[in-house]
């Protein structure tokens, strides 16, 4: 079996499996985590730049930081690093995360979610110069993931407040 399989579900919403360095199953899928707790109302997918980029470091970590208020509104935190596993392992070990950390390293789940890349083919090569941070937000109550809410960063440094992001998930629970 290959590292990474990415496949539309019904919806569209392209389910996937990928190494997992950080907390949870290894591999992680996302038919899995949103089928194995009837708990979890939203699934976070944080799709990141590179390995280098200080601002994805700052956004996991951040992240990290406030993960109970996620898991008080039954929302499970993905992020995926356009990197082998071996390089997920690396934030792991520095940053102790406690959600999912998957390794993307051929790009396949990023670009199903259609994770934008700048500079065109310069950009496709180097993701440190062309990959653009992307966060989502999936509706995981019903038998098919479904994307409630999708904030596509114009530059490296533009993310989503957490705040934001929470909000959206409390939303999405009608709160």
């Amino acid at each position: 079996m290959s590292d990474t399989t990415a496949s539309p579900t019904a919806d569209g919403v392209p389910d996937f499996e990928l190494p997992n360095a950080g907390a949870g199953p290894d591999p992680f899928s996302l038919s899995a985590a949103a089928a194995a707790d009837a708990d979890t109302d939203a699934v976070v997918l944080l799709f990141q730049r590179d390995y280098h980029c200080g601002n994805c470091r700052k956004q996991v970590q951040a992240i990290g930081d406030r993960y109970d208020e996620f898991g008080a509104l039954n929302a499970a935190v993905v992020s995926i690093l356009p990197e082998p596993v071996e390089r997920a392992s690396e934030w792991q070990e520095s940053y102790d995360l406690p959600f999912a950390l998957l390794a993307d390293p051929n790009t396949d789940v990023s670009d199903a979610y259609d994770q934008p890349v700048r500079f065109g083919v310069l950009g496709s090569l180097h993701d440190l110069v062309g990959r653009m941070p992307v966060a989502m937000v999936l509706d995981t109550r019903s038998d098919e993931p479904v994307v409630a809410y999708t904030y596509e960063g114009r530059m490296p440094a533009d993310r989503p407040e957490i705040d934001d992001l929470l909000d959206e998930i409390r939303t999405l629970r009608g709160e």
